[in-house]
């Protein structure tokens, strides 16, 4: 059997062949046994600098870095099967030179064996991801609110609210799909521009914050779960796992306290002679 024929994990041409046809379904994960439940049901895992936040409490996700994201990006490997797997490519490792950003991303690809990277940055970063496509780096573009900035925007605020802010945007998700990125996530941007971004350009888009019209959604897998303590104007919740959690937590706590935990089922008789 050929290697090819062996492969079974979705792969960025299967992700670009997407475009207006079934969305596109992604969520982050950042663990072997939520990549594992996530895979079953995704085409997408992002293991999204946002494990800054979600994992270490980080305010931004600046502080990430490239050992940080392969680190993950290798658990999340581990634990799924057949979702694309896309690693973000944090602040400072990419944005100095065409080179740097080559070397950042063999490094993930190599060290993760993950299918793609991520980085965020519409037509500034258009020579970047050409270069890296040319290269044989499959490339996601990250377009809109891109939290890397967060230092120069100053605020988490949604993009392109006011129809004469929209040329530079446009102009982004252009730029990068020329470039030869196989899709963009559109992040916290006015529905109509991101409608009209998805009916323009030639690649998939994949909303977070944007527009259902999108090719595809992402979220933060702890977002949705209700794990987040803040969470953006854009998610839904499906579930409140933080509060089954917490009641977890209080009922073991209160077992142990009463000795009602371990039981005589929980612990190791001696053998019998």
């Amino acid at each position: 059997m050929s290697v090819q024929s062996a492969i079974k994990r979705k792969t960025a041409p299967d992700i670009r062949a997407r475009k207006n046809g079934e969305p596109i379904v992604m969520l982050t994960s950042y663990h072997a046994h939520t990549a594992a439940l996530v895979d079953r049901h995704c085409d997408v895992i992002l293991v999204g600098d946002s494990l800054g936040n979600v994992m270490h409490g980080f305010e931004t996700t600046v502080p990430v870095t490239l050992d940080m994201m392969i680190l993950q990006g290798h658990a999340v490997m581990r634990g799924s099967k057949h979702a694309l797997v896309v690693v973000d490519m944090p602040f400072g490792s990419y944005e100095a030179s065409k080179e740097q950003a080559f070397h950042s991303a063999v490094r993930i690809l190599k060290e993760t064996h993950c299918g793609a990277v991520k980085l965020e940055g519409g037509a500034r970063m258009a020579e970047t991801v050409a270069f890296l496509v040319e290269r044989g780096v499959p490339v996601m573009g990250h377009i809109g609110l891109t939290p890397q900035s967060i230092n120069t925007l100053g605020s988490f605020r949604a993009q392109g609210r006011d129809e004469g802010s929209w040329d530079p945007i446009l102009r982004d998700a252009q730029a990068i799909s020329d470039a030869g990125a196989f899709s963009v996530v559109i992040e916290a941007v006015a529905e109509p521009l991101a409608r009209k971004i998805t009916q323009t350009i030639a690649i998939p888009t994949i909303g977070i914050g944007a527009s259902a019209a999108c090719d595809g959604q992402v979220l933060v897998l702890e977002d949705m779960l209700g794990l987040s303590p803040r969470t953006p104007k854009f998610v839904r919740r499906y579930g409140d796992l933080g509060a089954a959690i917490e009641a977890a937590i209080q009922g073991y706590a209160k077992d142990v306290r009463s000795r009602a935990f371990p039981g005589p089922e929980h612990v190791y008789e001696m053998k019998k002679s």
